[in-house]
């Protein structure tokens, strides 16, 4: 820990993130008691997973900032709860529609657009997709691929680390870390492509149910917790962020994403709250209640 090498600025610093991470937690146990309680046993833990989000991201960044030497732990933990996370709002998505029986009886003349981000949404060639039993297989498939092997490469990560051949900062072509992002880069593109697919089928039918600004959510944690700390690391690396005794640029760029993503994590746990919560005892919109009568079915 670096904490007992800080200024009075800087304690205050790490003071006020870390107390934006209590509230963040204290925000999501209050919202998981709620959703516990009001939400359908259908898509109870889907939603409570995916709320959780937020604040484990932001807690393993807090506990980074602490003890920077925890910093692959807690980056790799993040990384694999929130490939759990992708492919939970890709159910979360079949469930808001009723279920899979209750999707298919919906769109059974439909069509799903495969020329979506991030994979192909260039390629306008590409032939709409019957929806069917076996499609569906396919789209849950490749979020599943990514939720699986995210932890089995975090294990190999660690094994590599342990015998010195993984350095998270080397990016050389003879280190093991340059292939290993890589490979997960590649499986990352492939889970996302199916969550665009399903979005862009439900998202008309599922405005009532906020599905918009819940996508927008999920995109922003994608974004923030991946591409954001993926470019401060290469200008670490390039010594764009300079070095500042007792801290390395890698160790500097490293604090910088901790601390920008305990922020972005607090407003975004704020803003999940809002988005998430529902008064179910409500009127909800004509086209929403057969979703509910499809839930109604469904729940014991």
């Amino acid at each position: 820990s670096l904490s007992a090498g800080l200024d009075l600025a800087g304690r205050f610093l790490f003071a006020i993130l870390t107390l934006m991470t209590l509230i963040a937690n204290l925000v999501f146990i209050e919202e998981a008691v709620y959703i516990y309680r009001k939400i359908p046993s259908s898509k109870r833990s889907i939603i409570i997973w995916i709320n959780a989000a937020a604040p484990v991201i932001a807690t393993t960044s807090c506990i980074g900032m602490w003890v920077p030497r925890s910093t692959m732990f807690t980056d790799f933990t993040a990384a694999v709860f929130f490939a759990t996370v992708i492919h939970k709002f890709l159910m979360m998505m079949i469930k808001e529609c009723g279920g899979q029986k209750l999707l298919l009886r919906r769109f059974e003349n439909g069509r799903f657009k495969l020329s979506t981000g991030p994979c192909c949404c260039c390629c306008l060639c590409l032939p709409h997709v019957r929806i069917t039993r076996q499609t569906l297989f396919w789209l849950k498939l490749g979020t599943f691929q990514f939720a699986f092997l995210r932890p089995v490469l975090m294990f190999l990560s660690i094994v590599l680390w342990t015998n010195g051949n993984y350095t998270l900062y080397n990016l050389s072509p003879k280190g093991a870390a340059i292939w290993i992002n890589c490979f997960v880069g590649v499986l990352t593109i492939i889970a996302l492509w199916p969550v665009g697919i399903m979005f862009q089928q439900v998202r008309t039918l599922l405005m009532c149910k906020k599905i918009i600004p819940k996508f927008a959510l999920y995109q922003f944690i994608l974004i923030l917790n991946h591409l954001q700390a993926a470019i401060i690391n290469i200008l670490a690396m390039q010594r764009i962020i300079p070095c500042a005794p007792p801290l390395s640029s890698s160790a500097r760029g490293a604090y910088m994403t901790q601390q920008l993503l305990i922020m972005e994590m607090f407003l975004i746990t704020l803003i999940s709250r809002v988005v998430y919560r529902r008064r179910y005892g409500d009127l909800e919109p004509p086209e929403c209640m057969a979703e509910q009568a499809g839930d109604n079915k469904q729940t014991p």
